[in-house]
């Protein structure tokens, strides 16, 4: 009579010669994926590149996309995260560049490029605010509304204070001033607007913001003509004359201007 526990005993090696060759097959697989994954993604990458690099900026975008969209997790895929904001910005896109920095930003606060994504943002909203189109045009940039400024100015000092010594830090401070006097000369378009319709209060405390908030702007020497004006309109003479002293000690060709526009008569001859 034959034992029942043999037959197993005897199949056992080449069970375990089946389970080893699957486990090799398996592992052949998983190892040639990677080898896919790695060629795929390094492949997208390098045509990103090179689109990036001759200036079709169209294309660059649309491959970069891809890696994302299918190497997500790939370190082409990190890469292609900085230079997609490049190529949003170059292709004349800067809603785009902006969302793109900012998902960076977010999703790598430790990365040490995200000055360079700081710095892109504060680019992206810049553009069209010293663009020489609208003055060419007469288009009055004080009267656009400062959302962009703001945001602007706002990655350009996180940049600053973040990262002092980045490359872009000089140029971001440079940037700074700019838009810093344009945020002035807006708050004194607001202030303007008041003085035309006889709100000489509301024309003083808005010109009076500009000056304690923008303390140094150019725009600043305006803002307290302003408050001349207003003061005048209102009769407060004492007070008129101690702001015109102040602008004499800090703008004296403002002060002149000043001067030579209160000498004018209130009639004209026509």
């Amino acid at each position: 009579m034959s034992l029942p526990a043999a037959m197993p005993r005897a199949r056992l090696p080449a069970i375990l010669s089946l389970a080893l060759l699957a486990f090799l097959v398996m592992a052949g697989c998983a190892s040639d994926n990677e080898r896919d994954i790695k060629s795929g993604a390094d492949q997208l990458y390098d045509r990103a590149q090179s689109a990036m690099d001759s200036g079709n900026f169209r294309n660059a975008i649309a491959y970069y996309e891809t890696l994302a969209a299918r190497f997500p997790f790939s370190n082409q895929a990190k890469q292609g995260q900085l230079d997609l904001i490049y190529c949003y910005f170059m292709n004349a896109e800067p809603e785009s560049a902006i969302d793109a920095a900012s998902q960076f930003e977010r999703e790598n606060p430790t990365h040490p490029r995200v000055d360079y994504a700081l710095y892109m943002r504060g680019l992206a909203n810049f553009t069209g605010q010293s663009n020489a189109i609208y003055r060419f045009f007469g288009v009055d940039l004080a009267r656009r509304p400062p959302d962009r400024i703001r945001e602007s100015f706002s990655a350009f000092a996180q940049l600053v204070q973040r990262y002092p010594k980045s490359r872009y830090a000089a140029d971001a401070r440079q940037r700074m001033v700019f838009l810093r006097n344009r945020l002035a000369e807006y708050e004194n378009g607001v202030a303007r607007y008041y003085f035309r319709r006889g709100a000489y209060p509301a024309a003083i405390n808005r010109a009076r913001f500009t000056v304690e908030s923008y303390d140094g702007a150019p725009a600043v020497a305006d803002s307290l003509r302003i408050i001349i004006d207003s003061y005048r309109a209102l009769g407060m003479t004492d007070l008129a004359d101690s702001t015109r002293e102040v602008l004499a000690a800090n703008f004296p060709e403002a002060a002149i201007e000043q001067a030579k526009e209160e000498e004018k008569p209130w009639y004209r001859f026509w």
